[in-house]
C-alpha cells in the first residue's frame, strides 16, 4: 500500500542518527542506510544532510516527515475499512475510537443496547486523530464508521457535515500537569486561572466555548488566552511540557497521564454523544434509538 521505506525514514528523522534508528527497528545500521539511500534515489530528493553531529532534515525531508505519517496511518485504516468492508454491515454497528473519542461510553450502555437490538453487534474502529482524518471520517459518517463518541454543537455539525445524537451535557473543566501549582486542588475557581495560560480552541469550532471565552475576555482579563486550532494528542503534550491549563472533559482523564483534569466552578457546559451520518442506515438508525432509550 506504501513504500516501507517510509517507515525507516521516520525512525531515522525522529532517532536523528543511523545508529539510533537501526537500534530501533533491530536492523543494521547498514541497512538502514542502503533503505534511506534507496528512498532519496527513488525520490530524486535529498531528504537529510550528514553531519558528524548527526543527522539532520533538508527542507524537503522536512515536508515529506509531516505527510508520511498521514500516508501511512490512512494506508492502514485504508486496509481496516476493506476488511470491515468485507463483513455482515447489515448487523454490524463501527464505532469509530481515538484518544480523543473514547468508546467507553458505548461499552458501558451496550448491554442495555443489546436489550432492544439483540442481533446487533459493535466493532470498535481506531483511527488517528488528525485534522485530516477528522474531515474525512466525520463527513462520511455510514461509509467505513457509523458513529463516534465525542462533544459537539450545531456549529462543529454544519462545520463537519454530521449529525448528533446528545447523550450528556458534560462540564467544561481543565487539564493541568500533575507538577502545576494547581494540582494539589480537587476543584478550581476562575480566580485560580488568573495569571495563567488557559488553551482554548479557536473562535468559531464551538458555540459553547466561544461563551466561556466571551466570559473570561470580558469579566476575567486576567486570564491569558491560548488559541490552538485542533484537539490531539500534541496539544495535550503541549499543556503538560509549558505548564498551561487545557480546556477539558472528565471523558479524557486517559489521554494524558500526566495531566489532570478538574472541574470549574464556572458553570459551563458542552453537549456530549454520538455523531453520525445525517441520514443513517436503518440498522444505524435502530441502535440509535436504542441508545436514546436506556441513556434517557
Amino acid at each position: 500500500m506504501y513504500n516501507p521505506q517510509l517507515e525507516t525514514f521516520l525512525c531515522v528523522a525522529e532517532s536523528g542518527s543511523f545508529n539510533r534508528a537501526a537500534e530501533r527497528l533491530y536492523i543494521s545500521p547498514p541497512a538502514v542506510i542502503k533503505q534511506i539511500n534507496l528512498l532519496e534515489e527513488s525520490l530524486d530528493l535529498r531528504l537529510f544532510i550528514r553531519t558528524h553531529r548527526g543527522l539532520q532534515l533538508t527542507r524537503a525531508g522536512k515536508s515529506l516527515y509531516q505527510d508520511a505519517k498521514y500516508i501511512i496511518q490512512y494506508c492502514k485504516d485504508s486496509v481496516t475499512r476493506a476488511k470491515n468492508a468485507m463483513q455482515d454491515a447489515q448487523s454490524i454497528i463501527r464505532i469509530g475510537t481515538s484518544p480523543m473519542t473514547p468508546a467507553q461510553v458505548l461499552v458501558d450502555l451496550w448491554p442495555k443496547v443489546q436489550e432492544h437490538c439483540p442481533n446487533v453487534k459493535f466493532q470498535l474502529v481506531p483511527f488517528e486523530n488528525t485534522p485530516e482524518n477528522a474531515r474525512e471520517i466525520l463527513a462520511n459518517l455510514g461509509q467505513n464508521i457509523d458513529v463516534v463518541a465525542g462533544i459537539f454543537d450545531e456549529t462543529m455539525l454544519s462545520l463537519r457535515k454530521c449529525a448528533g445524537l446528545e447523550l450528556s451535557r458534560e462540564p467544561i473543566c481543565c487539564a493541568v500537569s500533575i507538577h502545576h501549582r494547581l494540582a494539589q486542588k480537587d476543584r478550581l475557581t476562575v480566580q485560580d486561572l488568573y495569571g495563567e495560560n488557559l488553551m482554548l480552541i479557536r473562535r468559531d469550532w464551538s458555540h459553547y466555548i466561544d461563551l466561556l471565552r466571551d466570559d473570561l475576555w470580558k469579566n476575567h482579563p486576567q486570564v491569558h488566552i491560548v488559541d490552538f486550532d485542533f484537539y490531539d494528542v500534541s496539544v495535550f503534550n503541549q499543556c503538560e511540557n509549558t505548564n498551561c491549563i487545557l480546556m477539558a472533559i472528565e471523558n479524557w482523564r486517559y489521554v494524558h497521564p500526566l495531566l489532570k483534569i478538574m472541574p470549574v466552578d464556572w458553570g459551563y457546559t458542552i453537549p456530549f454523544g454520538l455523531l453520525h451520518s445525517p441520514e443513517p442506515s436503518d440498522i444505524v438508525r435502530e441502535f440509535l434509538q436504542a441508545v436514546k432509550k436506556v441513556s434517557a
